[in-house]
């Protein structure tokens, strides 16, 4: 019982997984706006090259 106790211990101070969901959720937040940024980008050159392609004989 006092192994159990000692364990639960050291698993609610350890803040290494908290820490490691943290990093997660950042990064995920970074992944998403850098996605949103390529397709954006990349709709705005499209359109670009149709306008080019729309005005060029």
């Amino acid at each position: 019982m006092n192994k159990l106790m000692t364990m639960t211990r050291q698993f609610r101070d350890d803040e290494n997984g908290a820490a490691m969901v943290e990093y997660t959720i950042l990064l995920g937040i970074i992944t998403v706006a850098v996605i949103a940024t390529i397709v954006l980008v990349g709709t705005w050159i499209s359109g670009q090259w149709t306008t080019l392609q729309a005005a060029l004989p």
